[in-house]
């Protein structure tokens, strides 16, 4: 059993990695397991130094990691050097603000006896769980390790990478420059394992937490065991994203918004656009500016420079994208461009706008992860977010208007997701937290909830 990298954009194989055998990974764990035990008694200050050293590091090694993102998932060449950008920046944050957020927080201060100046006398102390398990995607295979990497370790834990099998050696050369930053050894490790065997590690003694974004139905599958386990786990999962349009949207702005949202890496993102609703009064001149600009996008080679959107990731994802399209027109839907699959080398899929996207349709009652624009139509605001919540997913959302008072009511009060934006296209931000409701997901990446959500919330009274 191995892993094999096929280039996305011709087809081609790259590479190939064997499974680990079991006396392997066995030795991984432990190893793991037992630096853990020595890094959770670094200071805090300490261990955010080491893993803010990482920043430089990525920053010294960006053409090189960059160039394997795109060969082994098919992102263009910039969009891979952005992400590594956003990883260093990623670790940067939590090397500056990790040791606040883990600092104890008192509760009661006492008088010392004979002494001036007072002592806590109860307080909340946030302590390492241990290994954190993290099964990760391979849309963003730096950024989405790093975002969960860096609060783990900064928190005293040890991580045990389970990349998606498509991007192994991305998956070495993130771990690696952990360790090259002064990462104790085999505290941040990859295994080559299967989905077998990464689920029946959740279930391992020295593994206290499990970190997965990924699909639906691989995070009810991670969490059925983790919570049989008594485990605490994370899950980023898919996402239907609804983009509300209102009748006084600055169209222009909205337009770019809402394009840039959905062709970024393909289209393969969770908080990418799918549901553009769009109020009957606008809706025709934005779908017809939506149509000029999905048309005109430059697809080729992610390498070239000139290239503005590479092929999809694999080929069963590009097929399945396909099926869903045809799907969708055959139940009714209008192909306005794109649509079909090209007939050349790689795992291309043309930009693709549907219109009379209605509830039925794998176009409106799906996730589609891939460049491709489901416009509905909506008589009313009212009717427009009735849509917008109508799906089970519940990770992003979105709203354009002119008037700030009516997009913030909408994005605080009305839209069912985890991250609402006004007036532009969703994305994480190492500040904010980041994560879904419904069957999005559970738990919270990124911020001080992110770095909390795998410690010992810890009570602390002293008599």
């Amino acid at each position: 059993m191995r892993f094999e990298t096929v280039n996305p954009a011709s087809g081609t194989l790259l590479r190939t990695y064997p499974f680990f055998l079991p006396e392997r990974l066995e030795a991984v764990v432990e190893g793991a397991a037992k630096a853990q035990r020595e890094w959770r008694r670094v200071p805090a200050e300490e261990r955010a130094r080491v893993v803010g050293a990482v920043a430089g590091v990525l920053r010294d090694r960006t053409r090189q990691l960059s160039q394997i993102v795109t060969q082994e998932m098919g992102k263009p060449l910039r969009e891979a050097v952005a992400e590594v950008e956003k990883s260093a920046l990623g670790v940067e944050y939590y090397a500056e603000h990790g040791p606040t957020f883990l600092a104890d927080q008192v509760v009661d201060g006492r008088p010392r006896d004979g002494a001036g100046g007072s002592a806590p006398g109860s307080f909340v102390s946030f302590q390492p769980l241990g290994l954190i398990l993290a099964i990760m995607p391979w849309n963003f295979p730096v950024w989405q390790v790093v975002r969960a990497a860096a609060p783990a370790l900064v928190a005293g834990n040890g991580v045990l990478l389970k990349h998606a099998p498509n991007v192994p050696k991305c998956a070495l050369d993130v771990v690696d420059a952990f360790a090259a930053a002064g990462l104790p050894e085999g505290l941040f490790a990859n295994l080559f394992v299967d989905v077998e065997t990464a689920t029946a590690l959740v279930r391992d003694r020295r593994v206290q937490g499990v970190t997965l974004t990924g699909s639906t139905r691989a995070g009810r599958s991670v969490a059925t065991v983790a919570g049989a386990e008594i485990k605490r786990c994370v899950l980023e999962l898919g996402g239907s994203d609804p983009y509300v349009v209102l009748d006084d949207a600055d169209l222009e702005r909205t337009v770019d918004a809402c394009v840039t949202g959905r062709l970024l890496n393909a289209g393969q993102s969770c908080i990418a656009p799918k549901r553009l609703i769009v109020q009957e009064t606008v809706a025709e001149e934005f779908t017809r500016a939506v149509v000029e600009r999905m048309s005109s996008v430059r697809v080729g080679d992610p390498m070239a420079e000139a290239t503005e959107m590479g092929p999809l990731a694999r080929r069963d994802l590009r097929d399945g994208l396909a099926s869903q399209v045809a799907q969708s027109i055959d139940a009714g839907a209008d192909c306005l461009v794109g649509g079909e699959v090209p007939d050349a080398p790689g795992w291309y899929y043309p930009p693709t706008v549907l219109a009379g996207v209605r509830p039925g349709m794998p176009a409106y009652d799906e996730e589609l992860f891939g460049p491709v624009a489901s416009v509905i139509r909506a008589e009313s605001e009212e009717e427009a977010l009735r849509i917008a919540n109508d799906t089970s997913y519940g990770l992003g959302a979105a709203v354009f208007t002119r008037d700030l008072e009516r997009g913030a009511r909408i994005a605080r009060t009305e839209l069912e997701a985890g991250s609402c934006f006004v007036n532009d296209y969703v994305k994480s931000d190492p500040r904010l937290p980041f994560g879904g409701v419904k069957a999005s997901g559970i738990g919270r990446e990124l911020s001080e909830f992110g770095i909390r959500e795998f410690v010992n919330v810890k009570t602390v009274v002293v008599g």
